[in-house]
């Protein structure tokens, strides 16, 4: 789906806005980090980093700034203006039946690996659109959990989620992350194609292109594939990575209600302290229920774990005990 060429692109994009959308812009913006303000002759000026938006009496709306492009494709055309001709033109929305695929959870220590498949087509494409779906890397959990729901609850799709206790057990039989991912893919393929009967699949490519065609072929499964990086930029795919994240981070919240905490995402400093702080409590065999073993995390943990800063916290007791 082409775009508009962005040299092409004024610096300042201009709309007329209903007045009495107003206060939805304002709390929408809120949430999404703007400072709001109200300058004279203005019903609000609305402020972050990369962008910048006013609203003035007269219903005129200015955004400006090297981010506005993503500002406006994702949020004003989608949810206030109901007019793709900014990012699209002329064009149409490609429409065609697709499968896309995506994962989320592959760099976290904590946590499950969950892969999702989204069918869409037709006028439910331009849905996704309206739903505010783009790549979930650029959402907050808030967002993803609302979106998500939504797509959840009005798509056909499907889940591929590993727990990290059968995740370690299938690394240790694959042997490669790469090999379970494309696994997880196929599988996911697998069960959209028997729902919809759509052949047309896209997948945000994350290893040569021969390591999902050999997952499909052990399948006997035969699809257009077409593998991409940056898959996220078809809007499919983009819906697949969200339900993706919405798994993974409802997986985190299911872990923490079992041991009463809040697991982090991620594979940082911080994820190596509560490791620790994790394992003077349960001890390190606990580790294969909540976390990905293989991690060179594990070591930075395993390593010190006696040697914790922090005293054992209330948060560390399993709802059973």
């Amino acid at each position: 789906m082409a775009k508009n060429s962005r040299k092409d692109r004024p610096k300042t994009f201009v709309a007329n806005v209903d007045i009495s959308l107003a206060d939805r812009m304002i709390a929408d913006l809120k949430n999404q980090g703007f400072e709001i303000s109200k300058p004279q002759y203005t019903v609000f000026m609305a402020k972050k980093q990369g962008v910048s938006c006013a609203l003035y009496e007269s219903g005129k709306l200015t955004v400006q700034g090297k981010d506005k492009d993503t500002f406006i494709e994702y949020y004003l055309e989608p949810q206030i203006l109901q007019d793709f001709s900014y990012s699209y033109g002329d064009l149409n929305i490609d429409t065609s039946a697709r499968i896309g695929i995506d994962e989320s959870g592959k760099g976290d220590f904590f946590g499950p690996l969950c892969v999702a498949g989204v069918f869409a087509e037709g006028e439910g494409i331009s849905g996704l659109r309206e739903l505010g779906v783009r790549d979930s890397k650029a959402m907050k959990d808030a967002e993803i959990r609302d979106v998500g729901k939504a797509i959840r609850a009005r798509y056909a799709h499907h889940i591929v989620k590993i727990n990290p206790h059968k995740y370690n057990e299938l690394h240790r039989q694959f042997k490669n992350l790469n090999h379970l991912l494309a696994w997880g893919h196929a599988t996911a393929i697998e069960k959209l194609v028997e729902k919809t009967h759509c052949n047309e699949v896209i997948i945000d490519q994350f290893a040569a292109e021969h390591v999902v065609e050999t997952a499909l072929k052990r399948k006997q499964m035969e699809v257009h594939m077409t593998q991409r990086h940056r898959g996220e930029e078809d809007i499919v795919v983009a819906a697949a990575s969200i339900l993706a994240r919405l798994t993974f981070i409802e997986g985190l919240d299911q872990m923490g209600e079992e041991f009463v905490c809040q697991f982090p995402k991620g594979a940082s400093s911080k994820v190596v302290q509560f490791g620790k702080d994790f394992i003077i409590k349960y001890g390190k065999e606990a580790l294969d229920q909540v976390a990905k073993t293989h991690f060179k995390t594990l070591d930075a943990i395993v390593g010190n774990a006696s040697q914790s800063k922090f005293p054992m916290r209330k948060p560390f007791q399993r709802r059973d005990e």
